[in-house]
């Protein structure tokens, strides 16, 4: 950890949802390891106690606050919460998030329902309820995206389309936040380990199902949260990791024709309970 980035966020107050595994667990970590104090939101609440016991066996402070993004009444309590604990909020992260599976022509109403919950809606009322507490301390927002916002996703096309309504989400804080003192990062990720494969269209969590993203070009939460604190510390409006994913980015931009011909072929390849 940076010296830097110690100074930055040392006796700040983070709170990061969907922090009981991948990136979000990560991040607690390290912001732990920054001398930040860490506020840790998600469903399952076993998860964050061990996540708590982890941090603050590294010399960290932390502390779970249980909470459904879904829910704005569960929301609005957490942030009440975690004020009533630790007296401000410096930064919060809208990481929750999963990915639905399946071609639109399969999908249900229910499965876009739950995709749009989660990915949009409930990132869209953390920052609501981060924002006021985040003015009084010139704080950091960030919101959670993807890569596959700019991209065409065969069988993810409902979480493809939440992840461009994060890149939207943001681009609009980044204008209704000008002269509040709060900056927005929206954070947009390539491959990087966690469990999102092995989550089904419902939520329910299947240990061993296989991830059929390519293995070579995964990234370590670890490394994935180092370059996203830095992010973060430099306040970077919006910030595309990693390597194949700034390429992804680039093609999708800048080549539309190339980047669908190559996600037919890489939908194609996909497994059919990944692929729909």
């Amino acid at each position: 950890m940076r010296m830097q980035q110690r100074s930055t966020f040392s006796g700040k107050v983070v709170w990061i949802t969907g922090a009981s595994s991948g990136i979000g667990r990560a991040l607690a970590l390290a912001f732990g390891a920054s001398g930040a104090t860490v506020a840790v939101s998600a469903r399952r609440q076993e998860l964050l106690d061990v996540l708590v016991t982890e941090i603050e066996a590294n010399g960290g402070k932390a502390r779970a606050f249980g909470c459904d993004v879904t829910a704005e009444k569960q929301l609005a309590s957490c942030v009440r919460d975690i004020v009533d604990a630790f007296g401000r909020l410096d930064v919060a992260i809208a990481n929750a998030g999963f990915g639905v599976t399946g071609r639109v022509t399969k999908m249900q109403e229910s499965d876009w329902s739950r995709q749009l919950a989660v990915n949009v809606t409930g990132l869209a009322l953390t920052a609501k309820h981060a924002i006021p507490l985040l003015q009084q301390t010139g704080g950091r927002l960030v919101l959670m995206g993807s890569v596959g916002a700019f991209l065409p996703n065969p069988g993810l096309s409902a979480y493809g389309a939440s992840k461009a309504a994060v890149h939207s989400i943001g681009e609009s804080l980044q204008v209704e936040l000008m002269g509040s003192g709060v900056s927005c990062t929206t954070i947009h990720p390539g491959f990087v380990e966690s469990n999102i494969a092995r989550i089904d269209n419902e939520g329910r969590f299947h240990p061993d199902r296989s991830d059929p993203r390519p293995a070579n070009l995964m990234w370590p939460t670890g490394k994935a949260a180092a370059v996203i604190l830095r992010a973060i510390a430099r306040r970077k409006k919006v910030f595309v990791f990693t390597g194949h994913g700034k390429i992804a980015v680039f093609l999708g931009r800048f080549f539309p024709v190339l980047a669908r011909k190559l996600m037919a072929k890489a939908g194609n390849a996909m497994p059919p309970d990944t692929a729909g």
